[in-house]
């Protein structure tokens, strides 16, 4: 396993390369911000290490950089930011982990034991099909460069086409994952719902495959 190691404090950076060595990993350290861009978009790592504070860019926006050059290499954050708002941001800029300092090495030890099992699928932090993008963290949707004003189902209801392109999703499934057992009318609500955002996209923005259910065209 190799891990990527980005710390400006070279005590604590010395003391994770030591103890993640012991555990038999290959490990690279980075100091700044931008040696992390360049040292993860040139190997594929198993982890990465991210401390927020760092020289030049922070964590946030190392993390950002590399969602966005398409590199998903599982993520964990280190900082002594532990407020909820400091958390929800790393999250949201792409990370998949929050370990707040201090912390035990064992514990550090099972988080990336946790996060190699997840492996490195895409998970981007904004959703883009063609001239369409939506952002789950802030909620905004936009096509063709015009901002959508969507309901709350309406908005759960694209975020699932849009992280399955291309994919028919049966009505059942657009069901299961919009809707909860509490609704009780749910004869043709998906259809309800499909119009609602063909009028706000295109008529053809969302095809029905008939006997199947609907697919966001790519």
């Amino acid at each position: 396993m190799r891990v990527l190691v980005v710390e400006d404090e070279t005590k604590l950076a010395v003391l994770l390369r030591q103890g993640l060595r012991r555990e038999g990993m290959g490990v690279d350290v980075a100091a700044t911000g931008e040696d992390a861009v360049m040292r993860a978009t040139a190997t594929d790592y198993d982890v990465i290490l991210l401390d927020v504070m760092l020289p030049g860019q922070d964590g946030f926006e190392v993390c950002r950089q590399l969602r966005a050059k398409q590199v998903w290499s599982p993520t964990l954050m280190l900082t002594a930011l532990d407020d909820v708002d400091d958390r929800v941001r790393g999250l949201d800029s792409g990370a998949d982990d929050y370990l707040a300092k201090p912390f035990s090495f064992q514990e550090l030890m099972a988080r990336i034991r946790a996060l190699v099992r997840r492996g490195a699928h895409p998970r981007p932090t904004l959703l883009s099909v063609g001239e369409l993008r939506l952002d789950p963290a802030t909620r905004r949707v936009a096509y063709r460069d015009r901002e959508l004003s969507l309901t709350a189902r309406e908005f759960a209801m694209l975020e699932l086409f849009m992280r399955r392109p291309g994919e028919v999703l049966t009505r059942f499934e657009l069901l299961e994952h919009v809707w909860d057992d509490s609704y009780e009318n749910r004869s043709n609500v998906i259809d309800v719902y499909v119009g609602y955002l063909r009028d706000k996209l295109e008529r053809d923005a969302i095809e029905t495959v008939r006997g199947v259910g609907y697919r966001l065209r790519v």
